[in-house]
């Protein structure tokens, strides 16, 4: 069974926990992977990913399965993201220490850090850094994660049902900026050295 239909199972059984352990454990990686990009730091995204993942648990038994789990695991991350960056939290005092969450959330830690840390991308994430947030944000869902860009634009618009107009205006904006921003990459890649000059 797929994931999309293994959580909608167990949620429909109302084993909700089972549901989002389920999920935080299948996509946690690549969507902790996101948040390093787009956080540009590893405590930042440590903590927002420990704030996201309280988010599933709690936020589960209203999702409607109108979108992947994956997209709207993404969705969530986005306004976690903007929580965090709106107002920063000190996790020891708002946590409430849910060991078998913090155990998820450590273990999905520890399978996606080494990977982040290989010189050639350590060289690429800091000519991410400099981008504007949501540049980040759009270059790690289309690039490193290959969501569609249906997807995208949800995830992007934040909503898990939005009408089918609002998708198709936001999915032309976002080739067009994923256009622009592609060209100035290559440039400051040339000129950072990473890439020839061919």
């Amino acid at each position: 069974m797929d994931l999309d239909g293994e959580v909608r199972s167990l949620h429909a059984q109302g084993s909700l926990a089972q549901a989002a352990t389920r999920a935080l454990e299948e996509l946690g990686p690549e969507v902790y992977g996101f948040l390093v990009h787009t956080m540009g730091s590893e405590h930042d995204a440590t903590e927002v990913f420990s704030e996201l993942g309280e988010n599933v648990w709690t936020a589960l038994p209203a999702f409607g399965f109108r979108c992947s789990v994956r997209t709207w695991m993404y969705m969530l991350a986005r306004h976690t993201i903007a929580r965090f960056r709106r107002t920063p939290w000190n996790a020891r005092g708002r946590r409430g220490g849910e060991s078998q969450l913090d155990d998820v959330c450590a273990r999905v830690r520890t399978r996606t850090e080494p990977w982040l840390r290989t010189e050639v991308k350590d060289g690429f994430r800091a000519l991410r850094d400099a981008l504007e947030p949501d540049d980040r944000e759009l270059l790690v869902l289309r690039v490193d994660r290959g969501l569609a860009w249906d997807d995208v634009a949800r995830v992007m618009l934040g909503s898990e049902d939005p009408n089918a107009a609002d998708v198709r205006i936001e999915c032309a904006r976002l080739r067009k900026r994923y256009q622009l921003l592609k060209d100035d990459l290559r440039r400051r890649a040339r000129e950072a050295g990473l890439v020839g000059t061919d």
